[in-house]
């Protein structure tokens, strides 16, 4: 039986032991519904060989050999990853669009005996059901900003927030990004695709009934574009402000990059990069704070040079209704907390 997927909640709710995408690795890294785990019928290099004799030679020749393919890298899977499992084991299996690759493997564990289900429409379907929500729709959820200058904790504050019982959407944690010119540093960025299911898992847990807290952001992080949806409903949106002395922020952010500017090599090519912005001058005073260890000069002059100024052009012409304007203090573990209380009282 094909298994139609309406949303993630709904297909949860169903009860099944485990989701197993039979795609490549390739094309399950770059996206796949959340919670699957990946027990490929075909390698990378097998599905690119397949494919290339099914168009250049030979449809029949290439399901003989898939086949074949299939069959033994489902026994490897089985051996694997299964043996342990009993007789009332549900699995739902998926390939690409429900089709070849996900109905041999099926059909293999319903000989066995497991209550196998396919996805019906496969990956196909989940990846419909995201644009479907992400793009041709309009978010139904009312969105607030976290906004401030650079190094005002607007991250820490988000997650304490959340702490405290607010409704949170932690997009730079999603897309493996910190909102700066230092930002990415935790990694590489899911694609585009993941991106969007990871937003689509975290909104799939939350009540559209309650303000969600978002971080103001631009519509990139990093390499990644925030969803037509959720943009078109964080544009228009109501912010609450957080403000701190510049040296309160300094002393922040040269706390949080600590492991960056401890690889001084990384940092230097870093702030290299942005001469064509800042000037030459201007970066060679920033890599003289780097080399002399003075790390809470090199943020402030940071701060000063060029965060708060990209702020305010970014900002002037966002009329946006502030709902509260908090002052974070000193940023310290303790002020952090305190403002996300208030930052909690305020979206009710």
């Amino acid at each position: 039986m094909a298994v139609p997927l309406t949303d993630l909640t709904d297909l949860r709710a169903q009860g099944f032991d485990t989701i197993i995408d039979v795609r490549s690795p390739a094309e399950f890294a770059e996206d796949h519904v959340p919670g699957a785990v990946n027990m490929p019928v075909l390698s990378n290099e097998e599905r690119a060989t397949v494919g290339t004799m099914y168009v250049q030679e030979s449809p029949f020749k290439a399901r003989k050999i898939g086949a074949a393919l299939v069959a033994r890298n489902a026994a490897t899977a089985i051996e694997t990853h299964m043996m342990h499992h009993d007789g009332g084991w549900r699995p739902l299996v998926y390939c690409w669009r429900g089709g070849q690759r996900s109905g041999s493997f099926a059909s293999i564990l319903q000989q066995i005996g497991w209550r196998t289900e396919v996805l019906q429409g496969g990956y196909q379907s989940w990846r419909r059901h995201v644009v479907a929500r992400l793009y041709d729709a309009t978010l139904p959820f009312t969105v607030i900003r976290l906004d401030g200058l650079t190094g005002t904790a607007k991250t820490d504050v988000l997650k304490a927030a959340a702490g405290q019982g607010a409704q949170v959407l932690d997009l730079e944690g999603l897309a493996n990004h910190r909102g700066s010119i230092l930002g990415d540093i935790d990694g590489a960025q899911p694609s585009q695709k993941m991106f969007e299911s990871r937003i689509m898992e975290a909104l799939s847990a939350l009540d559209p009934a309650r303000p969600l807290l978002v971080e103001a952001e631009s519509a990139r992080i990093g390499t990644l574009r925030i969803p037509p949806a959720l943009w078109g409903a964080m544009k228009g949106s109501e912010r609450i402000v957080l403000e701190a002395t510049p040296e309160d922020r300094a002393r922040y952010l040269a706390a949080q990059y600590a492991t960056l500017t401890a690889e001084s090599k990384a940092l230097t090519a870093r702030l290299d990069g942005l001469r064509p912005i800042a000037g030459h001058a201007t970066v060679e005073r920033w890599l003289g704070h780097l080399h002399e260890g003075e790390h809470e000069a090199l943020a402030l002059a940071l701060i000063t040079d060029h965060y708060d100024p990209a702020y305010r052009r970014l900002r002037r012409t966002d009329d946006t209704p502030v709902v509260a304007t908090l002052d974070g203090g000193a940023l310290t573990a303790d002020a952090i907390d305190r403002t996300a209380r208030a930052v909690a009282s305020h979206l009710g």
